[in-house]
């Protein structure tokens, strides 16, 4: 990962951003850290040091064979956008709300939303973003009890 701090004319710039840093990340040259899960690698994209914590934004990469549900949870801020880039998830966000997205496919999450990812494809690859950087995960404890989800019943 490179940063670079541009020489840009005043006039180019608005006051929020004149800190703020260009961002090149690589795919020849990734950056893991540690995540929210173990079964999971988080590769880091810059973007949370760059944006000064206002946004995170990494490509998320699910283990061989471990990519199992999280349980119900929900995240504490603005937003969480999902972006799939090859192999599928499960996603309910109720018993009878389960969506699958595939490749090409997005969900925007709005913070506070109660979710459970339900698993997917060996090796899902998927970008995740939030805004800000900073995304608290609380475990919850749905209002429908202990309703079975099924796989097969997810919505396209």
């Amino acid at each position: 990962m490179k940063t670079f701090t541009l020489d840009v004319p005043a006039i180019a710039v608005d006051e929020q951003a004149k800190n703020r840093q260009l961002v090149l990340s690589f795919a020849n040259e990734p950056e893991f850290v540690s995540g929210r899960r173990a079964w999971i690698k988080y590769r880091e994209l810059g973007v949370t040091h760059a944006s000064e914590g206002a946004m995170r934004a990494q490509v998320i990469v699910a283990g061989q064979g471990e990519n199992k549900p999280t349980g119900w949870h929900l995240h504490r801020c603005d937003m969480q956008f999902l972006y799939v880039i090859s192999g599928a998830i499960h996603i309910a966000f109720s018993p009878d709300r389960i969506f699958r997205f595939e490749a090409g496919d997005s969900v925007m999450i709005p913070g506070g939303t109660m979710h459970m990812e339900l698993g997917g494809d060996d090796g899902v690859e998927v970008i995740e973003v939030s805004v800000p950087a900073e995304m608290g995960t609380e475990t919850c404890t749905p209002p429908w009890g202990d309703a079975d989800i099924d796989f097969s019943t997810y919505r396209r």
